[in-house]
């Protein structure tokens, strides 16, 4: 059983405007991530120190009573995360719930926060699930989905000539969802399915998998996982010479983390697409030079960046609002208001929850080509959010089609 003492682990000290002082207690912020296992170098402890950061950034010097933010580990099982939903909104632990790595997690945890009338703040899952047929009043989904890094990536590798595809599928919502929204982009594009085969979450050995996209022929191998597995599926492609013997190695998810583990020699000319680079201008590098040294040192991913600016803007809804207490009004606030950070710059959230912002295509730079630690990628195009993201029409979200 989760214990209201388990899972309030950590808070954050910040300060509280007035006008949420007469709404009674200040709004309290559940990171709900990976930290033990393939996702928490990407999320975990980074996500808290996001939300943390926002906290401060936000309030400031003013006095007043702390907005608190806790966290637990949902240990990327939907059973351990929907329980620590429900027991953080039964005893008043949240009024948010902001990251969750991990898209089966997600969509259980998106049908209680609505139950309860709470918020969620969808910056680590990708499912566009989440902004299509499970899309939610009470949610927002903010730093990127399967649609955008099927379309951003696909259409580049296309664009390039890779035409045929043998996809290596992370057999979890994820997975399912990204090869549904690659599948239509390849095609539309004028490429090709040559074939696609299914992994199991946490995979230690993709030997098999790696054998059977190398038999196929096809020009590339997409790899529809992330996180760990991501790491080890690169690791295992190079030391088969796959990319060697010609075939192209595609990663649809690649965090800064991965890079950094999988190091240049190896991960260089990987082609990806991401909502949020740390070195991309000035705001977003002096951001991350307040992030590194208390993240031992890690420059931010994207999850850790996208849960810093949902978190934010959900404090400013707050505000608009002048209580956390209905989740759906703080929602519609969050809609409603124009979004502006330094990280994301400007955007807004659509009506079916999607923040729309820019993205980008990138590639990791080869040995020698950084100029100071962290800085991996070369930007290849900025993508618009016109482009981004999915049209509205074609999501089916019951907001919008109802």
């Amino acid at each position: 059983m989760v214990t209201r003492r388990a899972v309030l682990t950590a808070t954050a000290g910040a300060v509280f405007p007035g006008s949420l002082r007469a709404a009674g207690r200040p709004p309290r912020i559940g990171v709900l991530t990976d930290m033990s296992s393939l996702y928490a170098d990407a999320s975990g402890p980074g996500c808290v120190l996001g939300a943390r950061m926002a906290v401060e950034d936000f309030y400031g010097g003013r006095a007043g009573p702390p907005a608190e933010v806790v966290f637990a580990d949902h240990q990327n099982k939907a059973d351990v995360g929907a329980g620590i939903a429900r027991n953080w909104f039964d005893n008043g632990a949240v009024d948010a719930i902001a990251d969750v790595p991990n898209s089966s997690v997600a969509l259980a945890v998106n049908e209680i926060v609505r139950e309860r009338n709470k918020v969620f703040l969808i910056s680590g899952a990708s499912s566009s699930d989440l902004t299509g047929k499970a899309c939610s009043p009470n949610s927002v989904a903010w730093t990127y989905d399967t649609y955008m890094l099927s379309a951003g990536t696909a259409r580049g590798v296309l664009a390039s000539g890779g035409m045929s595809w043998f996809d290596i599928i992370a057999d979890y919502a994820f997975g399912h969802t990204m090869q549904h929204d690659m599948e239509q982009v390849v095609t539309a594009g004028g490429g090709r399915m040559v074939g696609s085969v299914l992994a199991p979450l946490g995979t230690p050995d993709f030997s098999a998998f790696l054998l059977q996209a190398q038999g196929s022929g096809a020009q590339v191998i997409g790899l529809v996982n992330a996180g760990g597995d991501t790491i080890n599926s690169i690791k295992q492609a190079v030391e088969f010479g796959i990319i060697a013997k010609g075939q192209r190695l595609v990663a649809l998810v690649l965090y800064l983390t991965d890079v950094h583990a999988l190091g240049l020699e190896v991960a260089q000319g990987l082609q990806f697409t991401t909502g949020f680079y740390w070195n991309l201008n000035a705001g977003t590098a002096a951001w991350a030079r307040r992030f590194a040294p208390r993240n031992s040192g890690h420059f931010p991913t994207q999850l850790q960046a996208g849960t810093y600016s949902a978190t934010l803007h959900y404090l400013k809804a707050v505000q608009a609002e002048g209580s956390a207490a209905d989740g759906r009004a703080v929602v519609a606030a969050m809609k409603r208001l124009p979004t502006e950070d330094p990280l994301f710059g400007q955007g807004r959230v659509r009506e079916d929850g999607r923040m729309l912002h820019d993205v980008y295509l990138c590639q990791v730079k080869k040995p020698g080509e950084p100029t100071q630690a962290w800085d991996y990628y070369n930007i290849l195009r900025t993508i618009p959010a016109a482009q981004a993201w999915r049209p509205l029409a074609e999501g089916k979200c019951p907001l919008v089609h109802a």
